[in-house]
């Protein structure tokens, strides 16, 4: 009678994730599997998305880092929080395969990797695009992905004023006594979307809005804009205006293509054609394309977040915890 001695797979719970893996542990792993997934070595398919009821999502994202290399996929639930209908709560797994025998050897969190790594490709992003002396940062949004960008942001660029908007206040109060222990900098609250982002250098929208929460017409010359709350084809946190305005870039073209809602609108209404996408970020890391050509430009960098990235941060820690 033969055994399967196969070791059971590394579980990596969100507590694991969140001791051992920081933004500025991943900024580093976002680079390359961008530009990997630019070039061709990496793979990956468009994202699957199955309805669940209203506000309520199953999605499965597949990818491989490399022929020999690790792959996987993450599989993911976004339901809306039924306390607060506004807000998106995500759940699931990353799955991480081996390359040589195919075989499963980790399984994590991946709402923790989720917020890790997202802003770590915003940070990697506005290191690309930013102007260099970009100081004042505005969030939009109170969530998980608020605090990670604030941590983030300041990997990449000396920050010397943070700035808050959010649909609610009493969450905007938390988040701006919570952010003591991210930022050294106190962050300002704003009740108006407009003078909070008047002036701002660098503008990250992480919110769950149905429609745009950010005008092109409040965007100062040389601001640049993560766009990171909506990953469906749906709801859109910038107007038509900015989008047409900006120069435009995508972590992935075909997910931009299809999922990329704030893109698609303006598509939709005659105003740009798939060529406003300039190029993809991977592409802007590894030279192969320019990214900001001018102090005056507005850019946008239009995150939907892809597996290549979740599987780099997963598999950074399964060989870390290898190690040990």
């Amino acid at each position: 009678m033969s055994h399967d001695l196969r070791p059971a797979p590394m579980m990596l719970d969100a507590a694991t994730v969140r001791t051992q893996l920081t933004v500025a542990d991943c900024l580093p792993l976002i680079r390359p599997a961008m530009i990997a997934l630019s070039d061709g070595t990496a793979k990956q398919l468009l994202r699957s998305f199955i309805p669940m009821g209203e506000a309520r999502t199953f999605a499965l994202m597949p990818a491989a880092l490399s022929e020999r290399g690790y792959f996987g996929a993450k599989v993911i639930s976004v339901f809306a929080d039924p306390d607060n209908p506004r807000r998106r709560a995500h759940d699931g797994m990353i799955v991480l395969f081996e390359g040589e025998r195919g075989r499963i050897v980790c399984i994590a969190d991946a709402g923790e990797i989720t917020g890790i790594r997202t802003a770590a490709a915003s940070a990697a992003a506005t290191d690309a695009l930013a102007r260099k002396d970009a100081g004042v940062l505005t969030i939009m949004g109170s969530g998980l992905q608020a605090r990670t960008h604030l941590e983030a942001m300041q990997l990449v660029r000396p920050l010397r004023e943070v700035r808050l908007w959010t649909r609610s206040r009493a969450s905007g109060e938390v988040f701006a006594k919570d952010a003591a222990s991210i930022s050294k900098l106190p962050v300002r609250v704003f009740n108006d979307a407009q003078t909070a982002v008047a002036g701002a250098d660098i503008i990250c929208t992480v919110t769950s809005a149905s429609e745009p929460i950010l005008k092109g017409a409040w965007v100062s010359p040389g601001a640049h804009v993560n766009v990171v709350g909506s990953s469906a084809p749906v709801p859109a946190e910038i107007d038509n205006d900015l989008v047409v305005r900006a120069r435009f870039f995508a972590d992935h073209k075909p997910h931009v293509l299809a999922h990329g809602a704030e893109f698609l609108r303006a598509k939709a209404a005659g105003l740009i054609g798939d060529d406003h996408i300039l190029a993809e970020i991977g592409e802007v890391y590894a030279d192969a394309k320019p990214g900001r050509l001018s102090d005056h430009d507005v850019t946008i960098y239009k995150s939907l977040g892809h597996a290549v990235q979740d599987l780099a941060a997963v598999s950074w820690l399964y060989e870390r915890s290898c190690k040990n």
